[in-house]
């Protein structure tokens, strides 16, 4: 029985969507000017790319963002040890 209440509310998140538009919240800040987003009602999971654009968080972009947001807290602990 869940499974079909799931998947109606399934087809009418995508339907609201496809209508409405999509209201994506940030799930994850990878830098200061990347970051990822979630749909609230579809879940559909974007990120910003090298033009600032959004495009389809894939696994490939997901490894990607992981990096560097390593990358970005390493650099800015140093500038942090730096200044003090």
């Amino acid at each position: 029985m869940k499974n079909r209440t799931s998947s109606k509310g399934n087809f009418f998140s995508a339907l609201f969507c496809s209508i409405f538009g999509h209201h994506y919240v940030v799930s994850r800040k990878v830098t200061e000017h990347i970051k990822e987003y979630k749909c609230l009602h579809c879940q559909k999971q974007v990120t910003t790319d090298a033009s600032g654009k959004l495009s389809t968080l894939t696994p490939q972009m997901h490894e990607i963002n992981d990096a560097l947001q390593d990358m970005y807290r390493k650099r800015s602990g140093r500038m942090v040890q730096n200044v003090a």
